[in-house]
């Protein structure tokens, strides 16, 4: 019995082995920079990181990306001057762009088709528009300098909050634990595959019958919230909060996906508005990636021609 245990484990050893071996050699798990919060307390990737960004169960899409001495996903360095036209992009991981090679990103096309200008692209999974406000209220004296701000901003998901504050559960992820975790390719496949999610979700039924706790409002109560109201309100509270020159800001945004009473207060209050709905809506190829939903490169050449269109018109 000793000596059949023995096998078994040693089998199972070289098994894992293997796999691990294919899974960096085809390189099907995707490198995950590290990150960190900076002195100003914002959130961004700790510098000079270079990697695969790999989607998809079969890796169906691979980009590298290139974290820059600024923190963000860029194929340059950010030096904001008074003499150069200078635009930024800022968002959340449809600026970010890890679905894209760096060095073909939004404001790669658009400095393409622009050469005189630069594109400096400040985005960062995970950001909503207090984190964007936040950012661009932390590093004023550069922004200062850059001729025009574009925010992408989604409605539906960006305004669930009045207020900036660190989010903790992300830079958890940073701890000795996880990073030692993620030196095994395998256990970064199978946990982005969703082969984890059966056991997590078991251990988080069982952690939570333990501790008897009960959600503290019901789904009929979220239910009849009025998001909508919440949510413009949220955005006032922000803009009342860091400012927002109506002058040199944009929103980009898709009027199909944005309530009509947030459009109305952004017309009547004067905000600029870059809207790619009807780029998407007349796309003669599908914009979004198929097993993911993030623009993939058509859709990401469409909104820099929108932008281009718009501010550098």
């Amino acid at each position: 019995m000793l000596k059949l245990s023995i096998k078994i484990g040693c089998y199972l050893f070289l098994i894992l082995l293997i796999l691990e071996i294919l899974i960096r050699v085809f390189h099907l798990a995707k490198d995950t920079p590290q990150r960190f919060i900076d002195k100003s307390k914002v959130e961004k990737w700790v510098p000079n990181q270079k990697g695969i960004s790999v989607t998809g169960i079969r890796k169906q899409n691979a980009a590298h990306y290139r974290i820059n001495n600024s923190g963000f996903n860029s194929y340059q360095e950010y030096n904001s001057t008074k003499e150069q036209f200078e635009l930024a992009l800022v968002g959340d991981s449809f600026i970010e762009g890890f679905h894209q090679d760096y060095d073909d990103s939004i404001g790669k096309k658009i400095e393409n088709e622009f050469p005189n200008i630069k594109v400096y692209e400040y985005g960062y999974a995970g950001y909503d528009f207090a984190d964007q406000l936040h950012l661009i209220h932390a590093y004023k004296k550069d922004f200062d300098l850059i001729d025009q701000i574009i925010i992408y901003i989604d409605f539906n998901s960006d305004l669930l909050r009045y207020k900036y504050t660190v989010i903790q559960d992300r830079i958890t992820l940073q701890s000795p634990l996880n990073n030692m975790l993620k030196k095994c390719k395998l256990l970064v496949y199978t946990k982005s595959i969703g082969l984890l999610d059966p056991p997590k979700k078991l251990i988080a039924k069982l952690i939570n019958s333990l501790n008897k706790k009960q959600p503290k409002t019901s789904k009929k109560s979220i239910e009849h919230t009025d998001k909508t109201a919440i949510y413009i309100n949220n955005f006032k509270k922000l803009v009342q909060l860091y400012g927002f020159d109506k002058q040199r800001y944009s929103l980009l945004l898709n009027t199909n996906t944005t309530p009509k009473p947030f459009l109305d207060y952004l017309t009547n209050n004067h905000f600029k508005i870059i809207d790619f709905h009807q780029s998407f809506k007349k796309a003669t190829a599908p914009t979004y990636l198929i097993y993911d939903q993030h623009w993939n490169n058509y859709g990401r050449s469409l909104i820099a021609k929108q932008i281009s269109k718009t501010i550098l018109r």
